[in-house]
């Protein structure tokens, strides 16, 4: 006789099938969910920042003069502002101010060529003593090299030279290309910058018109405070500048150096670029005073800069650079040896100040500052049906 199955015990209930439901992002672990949505964003930013600067590598012909007049406007701008208050017309002060920087340029350059042609003569017949000094110690020193050695390898150099006439050729082409590169782009500059200190709260003011009307605030209070990032860093550059230039020129000056006036104005245009402007100057003047003065004034002339360029490196670029632009001295040398690796030199000369300007907005918009009473009522006005914006008070 077969069993009968048995039955359900009385009070037993049947369990329901779970019902099941799609995974969602709560599943997740949370720390995966935070990296997850941080990597796709930085993704982002980096592709579209890498797209940005390809364009803008490929328009470099037209960036450059544009960042210059920008910075050139930081600079005159306060010039302008004290002619406006003695009541001159603004079109006749923005006028007088470019006319009068490109006076005092062209005579500084006057000066300088000058200074070289007086003293070119007077370097290259001690450059040649030099060069006699050192076949001397060739010969006498540790090395020992005879006279036939020595016109050896000044023949291998010379044929070197007779065989690479075709890249001379192309590298002295290049240079002169570039020569009028140069110029072309400094017309452009001087020509923007005149619109940059006769219209730029109306240029700016029309560029933010432009985005979406929630974004205007945020836009415009970021690009103001880059905008007073940048003639902070500008005039406190030409000051840090000023001081390297002084300090070595004079220094030179003293010890008898030749071309120290344009060893300072060297100095002064270099120290633009930060810390690689600084060595590079400070090289070339050990090497004119090694050259015209013996090795002892040379190491004179080493103490000097190296004294300058601490007074600038713990004592300027902190107190002074580093209020007004508000950046590490790591992140200022970083800055400048990617901007030198991706541009060259125009990487290095821009590259903190862009970093400046960055940094600036980046806070201003975290810190949402525009939400603020006295940065609201500051949007910016609609432009009219010319598609202008009106001036503001601030340009008036």
């Amino acid at each position: 006789m077969e069993p009968t199955p048995a039955g359900p015990h009385p009070g037993h209930r049947p369990v329901p099938p779970r019902p099941t439901r799609p995974v969602t992002d709560s599943d997740l672990p949370f720390a995966l969910r935070v990296a997850a949505s941080w990597s796709w964003r930085i993704a982002i930013v980096l592709v579209v920042g890498w797209a940005v600067a390809w364009g803008l590598a490929q328009l470099s012909f037209l960036v450059i003069p544009v960042l210059v007049a920008a910075l050139l406007a930081g600079l005159l701008n306060p010039v302008v502002a004290w002619l406006r208050r003695a009541r001159v017309p603004k079109g006749l002060a923005v006028a007088v101010t470019e006319l009068g920087f490109i006076a005092v340029v062209a005579g500084l350059l006057t000066l300088v060529g000058r200074q070289i042609s007086s003293g070119f003569a007077q370097l290259w017949g001690e450059a040649l003593q030099g060069l006699a000094e050192v076949q001397k110690w060739l010969a006498e020193g540790p090395l020992q090299l005879t006279s036939s050695q020595l016109e050896t390898y000044i023949k291998d150099a010379q044929n070197l030279l007779e065989t690479n006439q075709s890249t001379l050729l192309n590298g002295v082409l290049s240079v002169s290309s570039s020569a009028g590169h140069f110029i072309t782009g400094a017309l452009i500059a001087l020509f923007v910058l005149v619109f940059f200190l006769l219209e730029g709260e109306r240029i700016w003011t029309f560029l933010v018109g432009l985005l979406p009307r929630q974004a205007r605030p945020a836009a415009d209070g970021a690009g103001r405070r880059g905008w007073t990032s940048l003639v902070s860093y500008v005039r406190v550059q030409v000051f840090v500048a000023a001081v390297d230039a002084v300090g070595i020129g004079v220094g030179a000056a003293v010890l008898g150096v030749p071309l120290a006036l344009p060893l300072g104005i060297l100095v002064f245009v270099a120290s633009f670029v930060p810390v690689v402007g600084a060595l590079l100057s400070g090289a070339v003047a050990v090497l004119l005073a090694l050259v015209a003065n013996g090795l002892v004034n040379a190491l004179i002339m080493l103490i000097i800069v190296v004294a300058v360029q601490q007074l600038e490196s713990h004592v300027l670029q902190p107190l002074v650079m580093g209020r007004a632009v508000a950046l590490h001295p790591v992140a200022v040398i970083l800055a400048v040896a990617a901007g030198s690796y991706i541009a060259g030199i125009a990487g290095a000369l821009f590259a903190v100040p862009t970093l400046a300007v960055t940094n600036s907005a980046v806070r201003y918009i975290a810190a949402r500052s525009w939400e603020n009473s006295w940065e609201t009522g500051r949007a910016p006005a609609q432009p009219d049906e010319a598609g202008l914006a009106p001036e503001s008070p601030e340009a008036l």
